[in-house]
């Protein structure tokens, strides 16, 4: 059965501080894949892999002065993310994590939002 995780009932910490103001959440998971083909005959004979890389973004009502200050310092932070459901709970924590950019937007019918992106070295689905 699936599970329906829902944004209301989720948390998102960053260093073990609770973003405030957290809209949403995105992550992905990209694993480098090389095909390596048989001399004479157009068939793969094996797959190898190489790097995995991820990519995240926290999307934020207004602005995050914690984040801010990690785009101006260079510095590397975690974040872990309870995400929660009616039949239970998963744990996503991304490790040393640097960020990338952010960008800021807004319109006339709501408030502004930041969204910063951030890459990390590993990411952990319990």
């Amino acid at each position: 059965m699936a599970k329906i995780f829902t944004a209301f009932a989720s948390e998102v910490k960053v260093n073990e501080e609770t973003v405030e103001g957290l809209q949403a959440i995105e992550y992905a998971v990209v694993k480098n894949r090389q095909e390596v083909g048989a001399i004479g005959t157009d068939e793969r004979i094996a797959v190898y892999f190489g790097l995995k890389s991820v990519s995240g973004k926290l999307r934020v009502a207004s602005i995050n002065t914690t984040l801010d200050g990690f785009l101006q310092s260079n510095a590397s932070f975690s974040v872990s993310a309870t995400l929660r459901a009616a039949g239970g709970t998963r744990s996503v924590s991304f490790d040393e994590c640097f960020m990338e950019d952010k960008a800021f937007g807004l319109n006339a019918e709501g408030h502004g939002e930041t969204t910063y992106s951030f890459t990390a070295t590993r990411v952990r689905e319990e």
